[in-house]
């Protein structure tokens, strides 16, 4: 039982939480607790490398209230540092501030060294390019007396002449310095026209001859943000960065995130305020590593699931969490990045791919327009696997989609050993069927646990948790090594040995990962969080396949960054995706992200989205009555009711069901589920 005058203690964005003592340093349970902190100093108060700062609000989630006084008044340590050094408004020093009550604490990305691997790639070779913006160079005569059209004027008869548009104008906010840059220019200038709207529009002008034209195609996902800049003259990416949503600190679903909008009067400011700085953020880094200039980002194309959707344009998602689940807008929107808080260019401008439904978004629709379901002869799934899976299904004939509250368990929360994938992370794992050891491999080095050279090759990180890959992974190696039976029960030990691995938690059994600091143990709990989210996931694909009435699947896609790390085999030995033959499940990468850089370079793209979101067969799951049995049956590994032979076979099943019934488990048998009335 907790102790009274301990409190609860949540680091962000990772998520990883415990309850410490009052009067705990802050630096002190981030260690416990594996939470990467950079102390130079030692916590002397001296490097200020282990800053952090109070999430503040109300966090339904957690059940607490997070403000500054959770933390102790600054110290003579912090004090000495801010008159050295200065400390920035809200920032503390984690080796002198100590927990005082339930607090959530954020770390900022500037301290966060062993930061998340954004594992977002992207690449544009073979897209069509036709962008919304289009270069026109021109030379002008110089006006005298005869002819007094307006030099505006006579610059929009130019390029309509030269490059065959029709009633062209120019934004207001250029034509307050239009006539010192040709002048400047010696009549001598490029145009940056607009296309995608409903008449052209000059919305940059630049001296002279210029071929330089950047867009920046953007992903912003419950966990992750992505964004690639990219040459809209070839194609080219550029540049690529990624960053952890820093909305996570408000909540890391998107329910808690809705939730903190209601619960506080100025959270929709806040929300929206962390997403658009993020981005904003994420441009510097981009422009710094490409050279480009800023005057030239002309174009941005940003796709999302419909909450952060709202988020990031400012709109309120409170409609959304709740039945019939309103948009404010579902078709795509086109508005100035400056009136959206982007620090970009006054003509800069920003598209958002349309929404499908209202869990359904613009990201769901990036990936169909990266993937193309509906030009396969057989039928195919494509599942975007995070906080909030999206789910496609084409069927031959019709276009089906879904998405699924899978929470951010596959993330690497709400497990006890669980992490984002970084630096340190265990990503693959393997349990010796013998004595039940682990052997792994962590993100950062590419050596085995058991392989010469791993020791000195995580002496940087450390091994400090397991990513989702990797959570999949030992689900499915416990299961398979005996320790789970398929109702996802951890067994008791059964000799001497398994002790040191099989370890009493309460009523229940814990599994040993790996000793040593942090110690490694997948709880009952832990396993529990899996089942729940991977059920979700698939009572949400089993749901899709009744209404396109499939028994089988010719192909299964998996998209994300998480989708595309994880092993197929052991997705569907967990039963997070229908049988299949392994061959035919593959990762697709990033495929929303491959979705926003097509509509990017192609206004021919931006109109095909448009056409097939309005085809497709939308299907809430949270209205359908049969997606709470398909969620009861799907708790099982890999399924209570679906046979999964080709996964059982791919494993050789037949020699885990030994074994497991030798533990005391007995074997259920399999026979056709009986007929509900």
């Amino acid at each position: 039982m907790t102790a009274p005058q301990d409190a609860l203690l949540v680091f962000q964005p990772s998520g990883r939480k415990g309850r410490f003592p009052i009067g705990t340093p802050i630096l002190d349970a981030a260690r416990e607790l594996g939470v990467y902190v950079e102390s130079v100093c030692g916590g002397r108060g001296i490097c200020g490398k282990c800053q952090v700062s109070v999430a503040s609000g109300k966090f339904a989630k957690f059940g607490i209230e997070s403000s500054e006084e959770g933390l102790s008044p600054k110290g003579f340590k912090e004090e000495r540092y801010d008159e050295k050094r200065g400390l920035e408004p809200g920032m503390r020093l984690s080796c002198s501030a100590t927990l005082q009550g339930d607090i959530v604490i954020d770390i900022p990305d500037a301290f966060r060294v062993a930061g998340q691997t954004i594992r977002k790639d992207a690449n544009t070779v073979g897209m069509l390019r036709d962008p919304a913006i289009r270069l026109c160079y021109v030379e002008l005569d110089e006006p005298d007396m005869h002819n007094p059209m307006g030099d505006g004027d006579r610059l929009c008869r130019a390029i309509e002449q030269q490059f065959d548009l029709e009633q062209l104008e120019i934004q207001h906010h250029l034509k307050a310095e239009l006539q010192k840059i040709l002048r400047r220019g010696k009549w001598e200038v490029t145009a940056a026209v607009h296309l995608d709207g409903a008449r052209p529009q000059i919305v940059a002008l630049y001296e002279g001859l210029s071929d330089e034209m950047s867009g920046i195609a953007v992903d912003i996902g419950s966990t992750t943000i992505a964004a690639h800049l990219t040459d809209l003259s070839t194609g080219e990416i550029l540049a690529s960065a990624g960053v952890a949503n820093p909305q996570i600190r408000f909540g890391e679903d998107l329910m808690s995130r809705v939730s903190y909008v209601m619960m506080n009067d100025r959270g929709l400011d806040d929300l929206n305020k962390a997403v658009v700085d993020a981005v904003n953020s994420l441009i510097g880094q981009l422009l710094d590593m490409s050279g480009r200039k800023r005057s030239h980002l002309l174009d941005c194309v940003f796709v999302a699931n419909p909450v952060m959707h709202h988020l990031f344009l400012g709109w309120d998602p409170t409609e959304i969490g709740q039945a019939p689940f309103a948009l404010v807008q579902s078709s795509p929107v086109h508005v100035a990045a400056h009136e959206i808080g982007l620090d970009l260019p006054k003509g800069t401008q920003t598209y958002l791919l349309p929404l499908i439904a209202g869990h359904v978004g613009a990201d769901a629709a990036a990936v169909l327009l990266a993937e193309r379901p509906q030009e396969n002869t057989e039928p195919t799934l494509i599942v975007d696997v995070g906080t909030n899976a999206e789910i496609a299904l084409w069927n031959g004939t019709q276009l089906f989609a879904a998405s699924s509250p899978t929470g951010p368990a596959f993330e690497g929360a709400e497990t006890s050993c669980g992490q984002r994938a970084a630096p340190g992370a265990i990503e693959r794992i393997r349990i010796n069927r013998d004595d039940l050891t682990c052997r792994y491999k962590v993100i950062g080095t590419e050596q085995w646990s058991d392989e010469d050279g791993f020791v000195e090759g995580v002496q940087t990180t450390g091994v400090t948790g397991i990513c989702g890959s990797g959570i999949i992974e030992i689900i499915g190696e416990m299961r398979l090594a005996g320790i789970l039976t398929d109702d996802g029960i951890i067994r008791a030990p059964q000799n001497e040995a398994e002790q040191a691995v099989l370890i009493e938690h309460g009523r229940t059994w814990s599994f040993v990962v790996r000793e040593g600091t942090p110690r490694l143990v997948v709880t009952q709990n832990d396993v529990r969080a899996i089942q729940l989210a991977k059920a979700a996931l698939y009572a949400g694909v089993k749901l899709l396949m009744d209404k396109a009435e499939l028994q089988t699947l010719g192909e299964i896609k998996l998209a994300g960054a998480f989708g595309s790390y994880i092993d197929p085999a052991y997705a569907m030995l967990l039963g997070l995706v229908p049988d299949c033959t392994v061959e035919n499940v593959r990762a697709v990468g990033n495929a929303a992200g491959q979705g926003a850089l097509r509509a990017l370079l192609s206004r021919g793209e931006r109109r095909s989205i448009e056409e097939t979101a309005l085809t497709v067969t939308k299907i809430e799951t949270a209205l359908e009555p049969a997606f709470q049995q398909h969620f009861v049956d799907a708790m099982g590994i890999p399924n209570s009711v679906d046979a999964f032979p080709l996964t059982r076979a791919h494993f050789d099943m037949d020699a885990f069901v030994k074994k497991t019934a030798e533990a005391g488990e007995k074997p259920k048998r399999r026979g056709r589920r009986r007929e509900r009335r």
